[in-house]
């Protein structure tokens, strides 16, 4: 099990010395028998000095590629310590041919490139004009301050109405840190689709990424956006709010475009956006968020994390609640991580005696509709009619037969449960879902589609696109369950989000026809088997559509809107 460990001033980790505890004699209780023989010294952990030593010695060997050879084992390793962001040092620069280019007079400062970014890779500031202005007049080189002056744009949000206000406008700037960016151009999607058109890719060449480096140190210098830029109500405006935002700060191995690092990177902005990072902890259950984020030496996150087993994540944290509670520490929040295995599957009953424990605990599920950190096998979450591992189409099986277990739903049936279904692509659906799940005096399970791009067979830029068709399709359909609504299902549950909320199919504004799961199955390659060579869908995916009407009606019925 890791635990990444946070730095604390002079904090150390030790076990009493052996003249303390004594010696075990014969008939005495085995509760008393301490190993002994250690010297003190050996099994002591200076917090401070060994996250300085891990950051140079640790990650500078791994760097030079001789980590795994040269280095001797250590106190941090026996105890499965990773400090936090080590991931920051570590450098994708090289692994994508384009970055993304910033057109700043097509910018409005919506901050969805921001958001949805899911590398920390891309980042925005609002910063008083004189200030940036200030800035620049310290730029030697009159050609790499005017390209580090492109970098902002006067927008009406962060300029106009603060100075109609009575205050100083301010500039707000876009930056691409290289070393993060991975190159999938999902920033680029999300604002093409918006009408922006602020970001193109650009191809790397012997001159971009020192120009690169140059534009992200000065983004670094120039300091925070002062709160009074950051609207609270504008929730995508949290990831301005560095320190208690930006707690994953990217380095992490996940796949170009991945849509579960998207998700954990929001949950972590709405969550120390409101209750600061000292108030927050993470159970992660094994799976792909456990791969690619705690993978030695490097950890992305900036809040303590534990990595559990795939079956017993939701049991571990129930045993950390209770350890907080009796601290006095009911005011921090711990979420609970996994995907499909972990929540849908093996770890299902755990999950679900955490729900009728009543504890003040968050779940956060990570819904690919497959195992992808295993291979792509089918599992509850995959969709009937899916072609998956275990389940592959053939002669004599058309993909996964059985109907996919609807998790969120079984959860509002257990008794006062917070429950949402959300996707990362709806920001202020999503927002909201972890607002509300953190103020929840109880269980809270948010369940989030989030885009697999190998296993979904999508391209590495359409992880928003694709949760949105997932929405708009009914394949994933929005919902919140708040049991302080009413005493009534009818009461608590809320369709808001979804287009057409009342009916059958979702027909596109200027379309002629609906948008139904037969159209979004079209779009991946996981369902291509399912069509003939005239795009013809077969017996079995249509099948597949009718159950995800008829999941969609017990929804409307639920609802009160059938």
């Amino acid at each position: 099990m890791k635990r990444h460990a946070r730095k604390s001033n002079g904090t150390k980790a030790t076990v009493r010395k052996p003249t303390e505890i004594g010696v075990k004699q014969p008939g005495e209780a085995k509760e008393i028998h301490e190993a002994t023989f250690l010297e003190t010294r050996l099994l002591e952990l200076d917090l401070d000095t060994y996250v300085d030593d891990f950051n140079r010695r640790v990650i500078g060997a791994y760097q030079q590629g001789t980590g795994s050879v040269a280095l001797p084992a250590d106190i941090g390793i026996a105890r499965s310590l990773i400090p936090p962001g080590t991931a920051a040092l570590r450098d994708f620069s090289y692994i994508a041919p384009e970055i993304p280019e910033f057109i700043s007079d097509k910018c409005v400062g919506c901050m969805s490139c921001v958001t949805e970014c899911p590398d920390t890779a891309i980042l925005g500031k609002a910063i008083p004009a004189s200030r940036v202005e200030r800035a620049l007049a310290e730029i030697d080189d009159p050609a790499e301050r005017e390209r580090v002056r492109s970098h902002w744009s006067r927008t009406r949000k962060y300029f106009d109405v603060p100075e109609k206000k009575g205050g100083e406008g301010a500039l707000f700037g876009i930056f691409i840190d290289p070393t993060k960016c991975k190159g999938c151009a999902e920033c680029v999607q999300v604002c093409d689709e918006l009408d922006y058109h602020a970001l193109t890719m650009v191809k790397k060449d012997g001159a971009t990424l020192p120009r690169y480096r140059h534009a992200f140190n000065f983004f670094r210098r120039v300091g925070p956006t002062p709160k009074e830029y950051i609207n609270e109500k504008a929730l995508a405006d949290f990831m301005l709010a560095e320190a208690s935002a930006l707690l994953f700060v990217g380095g992490a191995g996940s796949c170009m475009g991945c849509g579960e690092a998207t998700a954990l990177r929001m949950m972590l902005a709405a969550t120390g956006f409101v209750y600061g990072p000292e108030k927050i902890a993470i159970v992660a259950a094994t799976g792909c968020n456990t791969v690619y984020s705690s993978t030695y030496p490097y950890n992305p996150f900036l809040v303590p994390w534990t990595n559990s087993l795939f079956e017993n994540a939701p049991a571990v944290a129930m045993g950390i609640r209770s350890r907080w509670d009796q601290k006095g520490w009911r005011d921090k929040k711990l979420w609970v991580i996994g995907g499909d295995g972990a929540m849908y599957d093996i770890g299902f009953q755990s999950l679900s005696r955490l729900l009728a424990s009543g504890m003040d605990i968050n779940i956060l599920v990570l819904d690919t509709q497959v195992y992808s950190n295993t291979g792509g096998q089918a599992s509850t979450a995959s969709f009937s009619a899916q072609d998956a591992k275990m389940a592959a189409i053939g002669g004599s099986l058309p993909g996964k037969r059985e109907h996919r277990k609807e998790l969120a739903e079984i959860g509002l049936m257990h008794p006062e449960v917070y429950v949402a279904q959300t996707t990362p692509a709806y920001i202020n659906h999503f927002y909201k879902a972890i607002i509300e799940a953190n103020e929840y005096p109880g269980p809270a399970l948010v369940n989030v589609y989030a885009t697999c791009q190998p296993e979904h067979g999508v391209a590495d830029n359409l992880s928003a696109q694709h949760a949105r068709m997932a929405v708009e399709s009914r394949a994933f359909p929005l919902f919140v369950h708040d049991p302080r609504k009413g005493k009534k299902i009818r009461e608590r549950l809320s369709l808001v989000g979804n287009p057409g909320q009342k009916e059958d199919w979702w027909t596109p504004p200027n379309g002629d026809s609906p948008f139904t799961f037969v159209d979004f199955a079209r779009t991946e390659r996981r369902f291509a088997k399912q069509f003939d060579a005239a795009d013809n869908p077969s017996q079995a995916l249509l099948e597949a559509q009718e159950y995800r009407l008829h999941n969609w009606h017990l929804l409307q019925e639920l609802a009160g809107l059938r």
